[in-house]
């Protein structure tokens, strides 16, 4: 497509990759985890940043200097960035980059003039084997995944629009309702059921990702703690958490192993939560949000898949 681009990345390791491609147009750094926390759905407000700065903070020491510096400079840069004809937003398949394009579309058209929207994702094209993510392709295949972006229509862009909305409300069961609505985000509906299997389960009180854990533990012979990190990032399918994430997860549920003899095994407790005979919800519980939902607030029933409100 002809004309002047604005770019928006999901960080600084694809965008260095990114610019060794020369593609011409001003590069904007996404640098935010809003799949923790909490949101509101107007992005960059006073209150949004707010709680933003507060959560981080608590939770993994970023300073206010900090959020100023890495991610609030770039809002200001992406609501004053130079007139372009077109906007590529460069994300992964993962829900933790799905939440962050969404919230980069929100803010972008809250302060801009809507313009074409396409998307450079990390999925399998014609002549590649598997799924890698954007930062890890060569320059050649990320330029092939550049040159057969996606288009994104008016559909697509509402649609976007309406999923923060409701990911930003305390009734992530709407959000529920709109996993099967079809548009040209490939990934978008495994995100949000993703998203839903994040609340704790109804029978152990563990969600989803804790359970994985537990079941890698039991599958793997895991000899320390930083192999379990290792295995928990690589085998933790559609949700694209960081090792900080991670790491604050497996610290979440240190009660239901152990390690003895450089072995991670299962305690008592990580059996029972495992086979699912005994609940952990009020154990487990504290006060996190997902966005603009208490993660305790609501449970998930893994065999009719829905969340029931507490």
């Amino acid at each position: 497509m002809e004309g002047t681009a604005l770019h928006i990345t999901n960080g600084d390791e694809l965008t260095e990759e990114m610019l060794e491609l020369n593609l011409p147009g001003e590069v904007v750094i996404w640098r935010e985890m809003l799949c923790e926390g909490p949101t509101l759905q107007e992005v960059g407000s006073q209150e949004f940043l707010k709680q933003r700065k507060k959560f981080l903070k608590k939770i993994y020491g970023i300073s206010a200097e900090d959020y100023e510096e890495k991610f609030i400079s770039q809002l200001k840069k992406l609501k004053t960035a130079k007139d372009h004809d077109y906007v590529v937003l460069w994300f992964e398949f993962d829900l933790f980059c799905h939440i962050n394009m969404l919230a980069a579309i929100s803010y972008y058209l809250n302060h801009r003039e809507s313009k074409p929207f396409f998307l450079v994702c990390s999925k399998k094209l014609e002549g590649e084997k598997e799924q890698i993510p954007l930062s890890q392709l060569s320059s050649k295949q990320l330029l092939n995944h550049y040159e057969n972006r996606i288009a994104l229509n008016a559909d697509d862009i509402e649609i976007a629009l309406l999923i923060w909305e409701l990911y930003c409300s305390n009734n992530p069961m709407k959000l529920k309702q709109q996993i099967k609505t079809t548009s040209n985000f490939e990934y978008l509906s495994s995100c949000i059921r993703a998203h839903i299997e994040r609340f704790p389960n109804s029978e152990s009180g563990l969600n989803t990702l804790e359970q994985n854990v537990l079941k890698l533990i039991k599958k793997y012979e895991i000899t320390s703690l930083n192999q379990l990190l290792g295995y928990a990032l690589q085998y933790q399918g559609y949700y694209g958490y960081s090792d900080l994430q991670m790491q604050r997860l497996i610290d979440k549920i240190k009660d239901f192993f152990q390690v003895i003899n450089n072995r991670v095994s299962l305690t008592k407790k990580g059996e029972l939560a495992l086979e699912k005979k005994k609940n952990f919800y009020g154990e487990l519980k504290n006060e996190d949000y997902l966005g603009g939902a208490r993660m305790y607030d609501f449970l998930y029933d893994s065999e009719s898949h829905r969340l029931l409100k507490l």
